[in-house]
């Protein structure tokens, strides 16, 4: 099992006019390739902070943060956004899809950026969509789709450059919970064919869908436990399958 998120001691100071902030005191954490995490706590508990960090939109203003193998601690903007767009693929509660591009065409975005051509791009987007159910919504556009769907979108296009890591922002925020459902049966899926996912919420009956629980308060590592719920029944099915 390699580890693919380690971070030693990391802190975060934020400095608000003369108020001084530390939304995290010191987290040492560490994650390895096909967990499927949620980090959970209350709002200032620092995991917006901390997820930040991990998916290098910030560094830790003191500790270690080491991604796949990389030093990402002192990285410049710029290395960062390199890594950021190699490494991670971002699910927001927002959506943040672009309103006049088809489904397709939002899902096959970072590939331009990636540097394939037009044709790769729409068969890889293609496969994208159908991998999260959506093979026949290509031409249309996020005001034609449902909130769900356009999570899906958001979805496929997290993945289409097969980051590292999944990284999902209190992901059924904005839906219902029948549709908060189906997008955790996605994860589900979508965890069970190797992907590394780590989720942030504030939801108890979304964070039991994840496999393990990361629970801040106050900057600090309150408690990092398995669910047992989950990783019990999982287990007791290998054993069965075997």
């Amino acid at each position: 099992m390699s580890i693919i998120i380690e971070t030693h001691d990391i802190a975060k100071v934020y400095h608000m006019g003369t108020e001084t902030i530390n939304a995290l005191k010191s987290v040492s954490i560490k994650i390895h390739k096909g967990e499927y995490v949620a980090f959970m706590g209350p709002s200032g508990s620092g995991k917006s902070t901390l997820m930040n960090i991990i998916g290098c939109l910030d560094t830790p203003t003191a500790g270690q943060y080491i991604l796949n193998g990389q030093d990402v601690s002192n990285m410049t903007d710029n290395q960062l956004a390199e890594v950021r767009n190699k490494e991670i693929g971002f699910v927001f509660q927002t959506f943040n899809l672009l309103p006049r591009q088809s489904s397709l065409e939002n899902v096959a975005l970072p590939l331009i950026y990636a540097g394939y051509n037009k044709s790769q791009r729409e068969e890889r987007a293609q496969k994208g969509l159908e991998d999260v159910g959506l093979g026949t919504r290509g031409k249309h556009k996020p005001n034609e789709l449902s909130g769900g769907q356009r999570q899906r979108v958001a979805i496929a296009r997290a993945l289409i450059n097969n980051p590292s890591i999944l990284l999902a922002d209190e992901p059924t925020g904005n839906l219902d919970s029948k549709t908060s459902y189906e997008i955790m049966e996605l994860f589900e899926n979508l965890h069970s064919k190797g992907n590394t996912i780590i989720m942030v919420t504030h939801e108890e009956d979304i964070a039991k869908y994840a496999h393990r629980i990361v629970r801040l308060r106050d900057g600090l590592v309150e408690s990092d436990t398995l669910n047992e719920e989950i990783t019990t029944a999982a287990n007791a099915q290998q054993v069965h399958h075997h």
